[in-house]
């Protein structure tokens, strides 16, 4: 009898009705006003909680605010982490092989070209005594046709049988004023011209340097087939940029007077082959 009067009580208790008003302070006038129970409340307020749970767990679920979440880890994030990863690898590669063609334009600019020391009478000796040089002397036959071949390679810059119409065209026709000499490191002819004279490619070819240097003035270097690279130097202006295109005999330059070590309005023309200098003059005739 005593578990029905508590479980009655209890039933009161969560059924009673009461009254929640909202007055205002001033007027006491009543503004809202609404019937509850100890039970609606516990319900409502349930209610209210899981769709406030369910809500939240789809705005995580289903929007971006999830990646913020500690621990989560977003595939598109991981795809672009690894995109940018090997970008950066190959940027890096990139600009060693940058700074490295660099160095090597740096060295032509400069003359810094280094020669290897060594004793040739020792290699000499050596190869004299490897080979019997009275078993292989040559006939006549043999030396007549080594003649012809030495006569028409004599002023062949190329080995490539198919560099046959290859011509290098003079990029200023003028008196040399200093020769090319190795033992002086000067891997060049001077040309003596007036200022402003056209300049002009000897070789088809793609500019690879176009820029102004304090020591040479206004430089540019030119990369041609067959591993030939053309160089001029002392311009008073250019008319073509790194990158271009330009055909044998087309004007890239105007000569001048340009730089510390000019002596006069000139050309400084090089010729470098396979990563050597050459002689321009065994080539391209200038007067």
């Amino acid at each position: 009898m005593s578990n029905k009067k508590k479980e009655r009580k209890l039933a009161k208790k969560l059924l009673h009705k009461y009254r929640l008003v909202i007055l205002n302070e001033d007027t006491f006038e009543e503004r809202f006003a609404i019937k509850l129970t100890r039970l609606n409340v516990f319900v409502l307020t349930s209610i209210s909680a899981i769709l406030l749970i369910i809500l939240t767990t789809l705005l995580i679920a289903f929007t971006p605010l999830r990646e913020y979440i500690p621990g989560y880890a977003s595939t598109s994030l991981k795809r672009k982490a690894n995109e940018l990863n090997t970008k950066t690898d190959s940027l890096q590669k990139a600009m060693l092989m940058n700074e490295r063609y660099l160095a090597s334009i740096k060295s032509v600019l400069t003359g810094e070209v280094k020669t290897e020391d060594f004793n040739r009478d020792s290699i000499l000796k050596a190869a004299r005594q490897d080979i019997d040089f009275s078993q292989v002397l040559p006939n006549r036959q043999d030396s007549l046709l080594r003649e012809k071949v030495d006569k028409e390679d004599k002023y062949n810059l190329f080995e490539d049988n198919n560099t046959a119409n290859f011509v290098l065209f003079p990029p200023v026709n003028g008196a040399i004023s200093e020769a090319y000499n190795l033992e002086e490191k000067h891997y060049a002819v001077d040309i003596v011209v007036p200022v402003d004279t056209p300049v002009k490619a000897t070789a088809d070819g793609t500019v690879i340097f176009a820029e102004w240097t304090m020591e040479t003035g206004y430089v540019m270097i030119i990369e041609h087939s067959q591993e030939l690279i053309s160089v001029y130097k002392h311009n008073a202006s250019l008319t073509k940029t790194q990158g271009d295109l330009v055909k044998a005999g087309e004007v890239i330059a105007m000569a001048g007077n340009s730089g510390q070590f000019s002596t006069g309005p000139h050309l400084h023309f090089e010729l470098w082959s396979k990563g050597y200098p050459v002689n321009p003059t065994n080539f391209i005739d200038f007067e």
